[in-house]
Parts: structure tokens; C-alpha cells; sequence
């Protein structure tokens, strides 16, 4: 199979910006080529606006002639074996990891070449059964365990989390001022008759709160 890297209408693959695609985007479009000349080779050939997930499931079923992946078959002395001992006549298949992220690009691109996402047979459920499907009896064949990823859970916001001022430690400390005596005891025994228009002034070691006690 020859895979041009042009998109549908002929345009080179090269970014806006000049450069060289990345390694994704480059896969993308060889993806999407190559299902765009599966379907004008199918018989009778098929317009993309008529696709279906049935299409899709004919396309990666149709890739599995061009597997590398050993799958075993139930009646194979070496089904379930992670590491066999010896080759054996079991059939070559497109692993599912292969076709998982195949389906991803060409639902991306489906979208980008105009399709709407409520149509796109990319995402139908008849494909994420068959992947589906296809990872678990693989997962069996091979002897292997396929892990879901795991989500990342973004970090808590610390926005509008104001920490405390620290407490002095003269003020955290007990509230006894000189010789054993409370703040108020001490200001009313006349040691500190400190006033500003006949109102209290305390000294600045004297926190505020002891006097509302």
C-alpha cells in the first residue's frame, strides 16, 4: 500500500508556519489517505459523507493482512503464552494498541477534513466494541494484561488561599504581662496609664484581644 503524505485534496502535509509536521500529524494524514483510497477501491466504491461504522469495521478488519502481531488460536498449544517456545502456524494480526490509536487519528482527521462529530463512524459504538473486543481476546491469546491509563487528576487550586499572618511569639505567649499579672490587671493598676482623648492607647506588646476577654 502506498502511502502518499498529501491530504485528500493533493496539498502537501507542511504546517502554516513553513516548518516540517510533526510526527503525529504526518501519521495522521498517511492514516487518512490511505482510508480515503480504501474506499474508492471498494466495490462499489464508497463516498466518505456514506460511511458508517460498519465501513470502519470493514477497513480494520481488512488491515489485519498486514499485521505483525502472533495471535493464537484456542486450539494452539501456546495460546495464552506471553513468551512461546517455538513458532507455531497462528495468524498475524494489527495489535490492538496498533488499531486503538489508528481509530483515534482517524477520528481526528475526519473532523478536520469537514465531517461533523455527531457523524463521525469513527466514533461509533460498534468500533469501541470491536476494539474492545479485539484487546480482550488478544489479551488472552498473548498471556498479557493490557492496563487502562490512568487519568491525571489535576493539581488543587490554591486560589484565594490567604495564609495566616504568624502570631508573635511575645503575643502567643501566656497572657501574663510583668510579675505574674494579666494585661488587664497590669493596665488597671495604673503601671501603664497611657491615654489619647480619653481613650486607652496599649503598648504594642499588648495584643488587642486580651483586653475583649
Amino acid at each position: 500500500m502506498s502511502l502518499a503524505n498529501s491530504d485528500s485534496s493533493g496539498n502537501s502535509a507542511v504546517p502554516d508556519g513553513g516548518g516540517r509536521p510533526s510526527r503525529y500529524e504526518s501519521q495522521k494524514r498517511r492514516d487518512w489517505n490511505t482510508f480515503r483510497q480504501y474506499l474508492r477501491n471498494h466495490r462499489p466504491p464508497l463516498e466518505l459523507s456514506r460511511c458508517s461504522g460498519a465501513h470502519v469495521l470493514e477497513f480494520l478488519r481488512y488491515l489485519d493482512q498486514f499485521g505483525k502481531t502472533k495471535v493464537h488460536t484456542a486450539g494452539c498449544p501456546f495460546f495464552g503464552h506471553p513468551q512461546p517456545p517455538a513458532p507455531c502456524t497462528c495468524p498475524l494480526r494489527q495489535a490492538w494498541g496498533s488499531l486503538d490509536s489508528l481509530v483515534g487519528r482517524l477520528r481526528a482527521a475526519f473532523e478536520e477534513d469537514g465531517g461533523q462529530p455527531e457523524v463521525n463512524p469513527f466514533a461509533a459504538r460498534a468500533v469501541r466494541l470491536y476494539l474492545r473486543e479485539v484487546r480482550d481476546s488478544q489479551a488472552k491469546a498473548r498471556g498479557i494484561a493490557y492496563e487502562k491509563k490512568k487519568r491525571k487528576r489535576p493539581p488543587t487550586s490554591q486560589q484565594g488561599f490567604r495564609p495566616q499572618a504568624p502570631v508573635p511569639a511575645a503575643a502567643a505567649a501566656a497572657p501574663l504581662v510583668g510579675h505574674g499579672r494579666s494585661a488587664a490587671e497590669f493596665i488597671a493598676s495604673g503601671a501603664y496609664p497611657h491615654r489619647l482623648h480619653g481613650h486607652l492607647m496599649l503598648p504594642p506588646w499588648i495584643p488587642a484581644e486580651t483586653m475583649r476577654r
